[in-house]
């Protein structure tokens, strides 16, 4: 895969002006009505969507120690097919990602693959276990430039153990990203408690655990003038926390993913382990609040909590069944269904949320930047107008844990470019 000179041709932009996009040596160098350069590979993009390249937040690539579910490999080819130029790779692997060795591992094989920036996030505490803050500072200081870090799949329960976190990253301009999850309030939780959680026997999971843990911290953040990033925001409730935070002009970000943007507890009725996630599916008022959360910029970004599993560890009793769903390759396509087609974003609203600020959150070079003169050529084309059908036996991920299986979709992704280098074509990862 080598850089090349490319003229996407007749392609809209996201302020809805039709224009060639000229790629050279990997960098936007010419935006026109028409160009003309016969030493270009000419790639008609009439009808379709030109975005920056999609950035994600929130990525389990399971390398290293469970390569039999992921590899940082297979899901680059993930991110690639679903027009991402960049992935941010959680901490819960094994061994942990808390020491400047393993996040420079890991920043090595992503580079190696070459598809996309892969940038590791760094454990908060030794071993995920919330009691002594991890290498914080090896692993900012390493190679891989280490800026976000998480104990995500776990909550940094302990206040203390917080505070000092959200203090010591303040030095080079970090961000903790929590996972909102009281402990004491979820042991043996199953699914989102409500009416169908009683109806169905499994253990609920309250709203509360996740809106208790928020406004803990939304209130250390403010006190320690630090940034807070949350998670996978699930309820309606937290939402109006981080609301009321933002108003106060607390340093807090928070994501949400595609799936809970259109999937609702009730599809738990089937005892289907795919549905099984972490933070659970909540209810049509949560998704409906998310949504418009997302819409007015309560929530600042879509991540994916992409979750690779083995089938061992999903086809089997829901109590038994692994958290998690996969999420690269269809996020676009569920945003476009959920926020776009809904009218509550248009493609630049898009491009913010799925691009623009996660880069400026995460402070990623080279990425998240307008399609313009000069710019990196980290490069999405989607076609709105084409509709697909799921199929799990197609994914790029070496898992098969998608919720979406025999899904209709909207748009779509026909290219991705990565630093100009094309690594989708019409669909195909090259």
């Amino acid at each position: 895969m080598s850089t090349t000179t490319f003229v996407l041709k007749g392609g809209t932009l996201v302020d809805g002006s039709v224009r060639d996009v000229l790629i050279e040596g990997g960098v936007i160098t010419t935006i026109d009505k028409s160009i003309a350069n016969n030493q270009a590979t000419i790639i008609d993009v009439t009808d379709s969507i030109v975005l920056p390249g999609l950035v994600d937040l929130h990525t389990h690539l399971r390398q290293p120690g469970r390569e039999d579910a992921e590899t940082v490999a297979s899901a680059s080819r993930a991110g690639a097919k679903g027009g991402f130029t960049a992935l941010s790779a959680m901490a819960n692997t094994s061994p942990v990602a808390d020491n400047a060795g393993v996040v420079e591992q890991v920043y090595r094989l992503g580079q190696e693959a070459g598809l996309l920036d892969v940038f590791p996030i760094g454990a908060v505490t030794e071993g995920l276990k919330g009691e002594t803050l991890s290498e914080i500072g090896a692993m900012a200081d390493s190679i891989a430039r280490v800026r976000v870090f998480s104990d995500d799949g776990m909550c940094v329960f302990d206040p203390l153990v917080m505070r000092r976190a959200l203090e010591y990253i303040k030095k080079f301009d970090g961000v903790i990203a929590q996972h909102a999850q009281e402990p004491r309030l979820t042991i043996g939780s199953q699914m989102n408690e409500g009416e169908i959680s009683a109806r169905l026997g499994l253990r609920g999971w309250p709203a509360i655990a996740e809106e208790a843990i928020i406004a803990r911290d939304v209130l250390l953040t403010d006190h320690v003038q630090s940034r807070l990033h949350i998670c996978h925001v699930t309820t309606a409730g937290g939402v109006e926390i981080i609301r009321w935070a933002k108003a106060r002009g607390i340093n807090v970000t928070a994501e949400v993913t595609p799936h809970h943007l259109l999937l609702t507890d009730d599809l738990a009725s089937s005892y289907d382990p795919i549905f099984k996630v972490n933070p659970p599916l909540r209810t049509e008022k949560d998704v409906h609040a998310l949504r418009e959360a997302l819409a007015d910029g309560t929530i600042d970004i879509v991540a994916t909590d992409h979750a690779p599993h083995t089938m061992e560890s999903k086809e089997c009793e829901w109590q038994e069944a692994s958290f998690g769903m996969l999420g690269l390759e269809t996020a676009l396509s569920i945003v476009h269904k959920t926020m776009v087609e809904t009218g509550l974003l248009t493609w630049e609203g898009v491009a913010e949320r799925m691009s623009l600020a996660p880069t400026r959150i995460a402070g990623y070079k080279e990425q998240g930047q307008h399609i313009a003169v000069g710019s990196v050529a980290n490069v999405t084309i989607i076609n709105p107008h084409k509709k697909w059908i799921v199929d799990r036996d197609l994914v790029q991920s070496r898992s098969r844990n998608t919720p979406f299986h025999g899904f209709e979709l909207p748009g779509v992704v026909t290219h991705t470019f990565f630093k100009g280098k094309l690594t989708l074509d019409n669909g195909i990862n090259v």
